[in-house]
C-alpha cells in the first residue's frame, strides 16, 4: 500500500513538471508571435488549424447542406421507386457497350458538344453557389434561359465582408455541373482523353471568369483537386468562340495554386464549372451557347507550366 502511494505521488510531480514546462513554452511561442505582428516588415504567417487527424471526413469541408434526414423506411421507398428506372438505364449501358463499336479515332477540329443549351430542362445538370449562401457575404447569382434562348449566367457581385469577426474575404459566384452517375447512383466522369482542347461560345460583359475542372479521385487528398484557365470575355453584343487547350489549365486545391503541378487527367473529369470573382462590385452577365471539345492536331504541347520535382521534405514530397 505504501509503495503504490509512492509511485502515484511520483507519477503526479513527473504530471506537474510536464504541465509547467507546457505553459512555458506556449508562453515562449506566444512572445515570439506577437514581436513577429509588431514589425510590419516581418513575413506574415499563415494560420491554420492544428492537424491532429491525417484524413478529411467531410467532401464539404465543413460547409453544411439543408437536407432532409429520411428514415430507412423513406429510403427503400425511394429506391424502390427508382428501381425501374435504373434497370432501364442499365440495359442502355449494356447495348452501348457490346452493341457499339469503340471510338478508335476522332476527327481533328471538330467540335464534339457536350452541352447545347437551347432547353431550360438542361439548366437542371447544373447548381449556382455563391458566398451568400454560406453566410459569408452578400454576392447573389442564378441560372437562366437569356432572351436569345441560351444559358444566362447572371448575379450581382459584392465584396462587402460581414461583420462577424470570421469571414476576411468575400466576394463569389459560381455555378458547375452535377455529378454524372451509372445506373444504380454509381458515379461516374467524363472522358476526354482523346481530345486535347475546350471549345465554348460565350457572349460576356468584358468581367474575366475562372473556368474550373474538377478530377477529384477516391482519396480525401484529391477531394478539392481543380485545374483553372481565366476566360477573358469582350463584352458588347457579339459572340466570341474560345478554344482553350487543356495543357494551359493550372492545377490547384482549395483555392491555392500549388508548387508541384500536373497535367490535368482528362479520363476522370468529374464537375465543369464558371466562376465570377473579380473583385468588382456590380452586376455581370455571361452568355453560353455550348460547351464542347475537340481534337486539334496542331497542339502537340503537353503542359505549359514547369513540372519540375523538388527535394524530399521541401514541398509536396
Amino acid at each position: 500500500m505504501f509503495r503504490s502511494l509512492l509511485r502515484f505521488n511520483r507519477t503526479f510531480e513527473q504530471a506537474i513538471i510536464k504541465t509547467n514546462n507546457l505553459q512555458n513554452n506556449h508562453q515562449l511561442l506566444t512572445s515570439v508571435w506577437n514581436k513577429l505582428n509588431y514589425y510590419p516588415s516581418c513575413v506574415q504567417f499563415h494560420t491554420s488549424p492544428t492537424t491532429y487527424r491525417f484524413y478529411e471526413k467531410d467532401r464539404k469541408g465543413g460547409y453544411k447542406t439543408d437536407l432532409k434526414k429520411m428514415t430507412n423506411f423513406e429510403h427503400f421507398k425511394d429506391g424502390f421507386g427508382d428501381l425501374k428506372q435504373e434497370i432501364i438505364l442499365w440495359t442502355k449501358e449494356l447495348k452501348e457497350r457490346y452493341l457499339t463499336d469503340p471510338i478508335i479515332l476522332y476527327r481533328p477540329d471538330e467540335t464534339d458538344i457536350v452541352w447545347c443549351f437551347d432547353n431550360k430542362e438542361l439548366l437542371n445538370n447544373f447548381l449556382t453557389v455563391s458566398d451568400s449562401d454560406h453566410m459569408e457575404g452578400f454576392s447573389s447569382c442564378s441560372l437562366d434561359m437569356s432572351p436569345a434562348g441560351r444559358l444566362l449566367f447572371s448575379g450581382e457581385l459584392s465584396t462587402r465582408v460581414p461583420k462577424d469577426g470570421r469571414v476576411k474575404r468575400s466576394g463569389y459566384c459560381s455555378f458547375r455541373s452535377k455529378q454524372i452517375r451509372k445506373s444504380f447512383k454509381r458515379d461516374s466522369s467524363f472522358d476526354w482523353g482523346m481530345y486535347n482542347t475546350l471549345v465554348m461560345k460565350v457572349r460576356g460583359d468584358g468581367r474575366p471568369y475562372i473556368l474550373n475542372l474538377a478530377t477529384g479521385g477516391y482519396f480525401d487528398v484529391t477531394w478539392n483537386d481543380i485545374h483553372n484557365y481565366v476566360l477573358y470575355t469582350r463584352g458588347g453584343p457579339y459572340w466570341q468562340i474560345a478554344k482553350i487547350p487543356f495543357s494551359k489549365f493550372i492545377f490547384s486545391s482549395k483555392g491555392r495554386l500549388q508548387d508541384k503541378q500536373y497535367r490535368i487527367p482528362l479520363d476522370r473529369i468529374t464537375h465543369f464549372g464558371v466562376a465570377c470573382g473579380d473583385k468588382v462590385d456590380g452586376r455581370f452577365n455571361l452568355e453560353i451557347e455550348y460547351i464542347g471539345v475537340e481534337f486539334d492536331p496542331h497542339h502537340n504541347e503537353e503542359f505549359a507550366y514547369e513540372m519540375y520535382r523538388t527535394d524530399k521534405n521541401i514541398a509536396n514530397e
